[in-house]
């Protein structure tokens, strides 16, 4: 498991079922993007730099070899 942030599904969940009053078909159906929006997160996520792809790639490798 990467050593990356975690993501607290409880309070996104409590959020958008409780705050926002989504279903939960509705919820699991938001990009984090468009949650974000919703929930009046400000900011944008920084672009995607060559380190930060190489570190996803090693964070989450493709398994197989592509066939």
């Amino acid at each position: 498991m990467s050593g990356g942030p975690r993501i607290d599904w409880a309070a996104l969940m409590r959020a958008g079922l409780h705050g926002l009053r989504l279903t939960p078909a509705q919820f699991w159906a938001l990009t984090p993007v468009e949650l974000r929006l919703m929930l009046g997160i400000e900011g944008r996520a920084a672009p995607l730099t060559r380190a930060r792809l190489a570190e996803l790639m090693r964070a989450f490798p493709d398994e197989g070899d592509g066939e």
